[in-house]
């Protein structure tokens, strides 16, 4: 990676051993031309010729942008460079988006007859490309690349810009040197004009509140769009409520502050997010997007089954692509369902396709630094590869079991204001708790879903009795009846072996079985 400091060191040592072909690799054009002009304006350099080309300006002289010839045209051009190498030696031409240069073409011929000119008489030519070139060309010369802005460039751009509106009649700017910071954090992975589009669009509206700088997530949500191997998926604040698992909710709670905090001159990463393995229905995949809609961060999915290619490397060359762009749309919740499909042990053993996306995704996980927050679920505990379980991949593992008491009456009140809008009378209510042992939290909704319709069919909540409500719920089957030995065996895995999600129960330290894992509790 070589952001702008680095890469105005390295293009600086290449023209100053007179390199005859420097490709620069970007898709910032503009940002590469300030970085060459700034390389040309070294006083030492005063006296040699920098002149750019680009299809509509044509040929120029690079610091005063005083045009040189009538010809626009790129032949134009370089017929002017090939007669300027023999003239006056120690020319560099900078072309900005030539031809395509990426094959064994006439137009890569021509540029590689033009270095050799060049390489004899001490010149120079720079190409400034967002594609890479012919390995006929590369041979000639020397290659460098200029990454989008990391973190402590955006903030150079975001307090540039905003020092350029302080004062601005019409403009009220209420941002701190900790909201630039953070700002910056969240702008990472977008270029530096459409860092300046966004913020210069929020400066129209004439005021810039502190509140302000989490829009700017919205903005870049709105960039990436459609995305190569992510699925856009939309929340809304309380459409995805979840009842019950309140250690997990606790525990979101503190990584939220993490994950908007300066981390700068600490050793900390933000965080990495949540394993959570369990009873199917629960609400695993839920928890996904509530925390995306109360975090108010873009929710993306992660589908592993598309991933998956038919071609040696499609796969992992797939997953790539689809990590790389979770980090630049970052500061996100990254939602990966049913993680053991995927990547689970067993798939696709005989080409060892598994084992290699499972060391990439982890590799991944380890190493970036983005504001990614996974939540990846599973409910074949057996088949999750031992890897991914280790402490230090996801911050967590998470354990979600069927709900207790207290858990299935927050569930139960929670629907049956969404689909009765008003709360159960308690005496129902304590009813419907003692009917619902063994309910998944999705068996608890189907049942209030099915009260719902009845009543929206009948003309109102008032033309539904508590006796229909509770028959509901009694011929209710929930999973636990019709496969109790494969739900007892995930509760048996996940006591053992992840925190519990919800209310630790007494009962998971019963006589004969494992303690469940211990909560540490934190003060507030």
């Amino acid at each position: 990676m070589a952001h702008y400091a680095e890469a105005q060191e390295t293009l600086d040592s290449y023209v100053k051993a007179r390199v005859p072909l420097i490709t620069v690799t970007t898709i910032e054009q503009q940002r590469a031309l300030r970085l060459v002009g700034e390389t040309a304006s070294s006083p030492h350099r005063a006296d040699l010729p920098f002149l750019k080309y680009t299809r509509a300006t044509g040929l120029s002289d690079l610091r005063s942008g005083r045009p040189v010839i009538d010809d626009r045209s790129l032949i134009g051009a370089m017929d002017f460079a090939a007669e300027q190498f023999t003239k006056r030696p120690n020319s560099t031409f900078v072309f900005v988006d030539p031809d395509d240069l990426t094959s064994d073409t006439s137009a890569s011929r021509h540029v590689a007859e033009l270095a050799r000119q060049a390489e004899t008489n001490g010149g120079a030519l720079i190409l400034i490309t967002d594609t890479p070139i012919w390995s006929g060309l590369q041979r000639l010369g020397m290659g460098m690349r200029l990454d989008l802005p990391n973190s402590e460039e955006m903030y150079e751009t975001i307090a540039g810009v905003l020092n350029d509106h302080r004062g601005v009649p019409g403009i009220d700017i209420h941002w701190t040197e900790a909201d630039a910071r953070q700002a910056a954090d969240f702008l990472v992975g977008v270029t530096e004009g459409e860092a300046i589009n966004m913020l210069t669009t929020m400066l129209a509206k004439g005021r810039l509140e502190r509140s302000d700088v989490l829009e700017l997530v919205g903005y870049k949500d709105r960039i990436f769009g459609d995305l190569a191997g992510l699925d856009r998926i939309a929340t809304r604040k309380g459409e995805h409520e979840v009842g019950g698992l309140r250690n997990l909710g606790r525990w979101l709670d503190r990584k939220q502050q993490l994950m908007v905090s300066d981390l700068r001159g600490t050793a900390l990463r933000p965080p990495r997010g949540a394993l959570l393995v369990g009873v199917p229905g629960c609400g695993k995949s839920l928890s996904a997007k509530a925390v995306a809609a109360r975090w108010n961060l873009p929710l993306y999915r992660l589908d592993l089954a598309s991933i998956l290619g038919q071609y040696l490397g499609q796969s992992e060359g797939r997953l790539r692509e689809a990590l790389e762009t979770a980090d630049r749309v970052a500061p996100c919740v990254l939602w990966i369902d049913e993680i053991e499909k995927g990547l689970g042990a067993g798939e696709h053993d005989s080409t060892g396709v598994s084992q290699r996306l499972i060391g990439q995704f982890l590799f991944w996980l380890q190493e970036s630094d983005s504001r990614v927050f996974v939540v990846a679920t599973a409910n074949n505990v057996q088949g999750l590869p031992p890897e991914l379980l280790r402490k230090g991949r996801f911050d967590e593992l998470f354990f979600v079991d069927l709900p207790d008491e207290d858990d299935r009456r927050e569930i139960i009140t929670l629907y049956h204001q969404r689909y009765l809008k008003n709360e159960p009378a308690p005496e129902l209510l304590e009813k419907l708790v003692a009917r619902s042992e063994g309910f998944a939290g999705s068996d608890i909704e189907a049942a209030l879903h099915d009260v719902g319709a009845e009543a929206l069919l009948n003309g109102g909540t008032e033309t539904v009795s508590d006796t229909y409500v509770i028959d509901v719920f009694t011929n209710t089957m929930p999973l636990i009846r019709t496969n109790p030995e494969q739900i007892e065996q995930i509760r048996a895995w996940g006591r053992e072996r992840a925190v519990p999600a919800g209310t630790p129960r007494p009962a998971d330290s019963a006589q004969g079985q494992r303690q469940s894992r211990r909560l540490v509790q934190t003060t507030p």
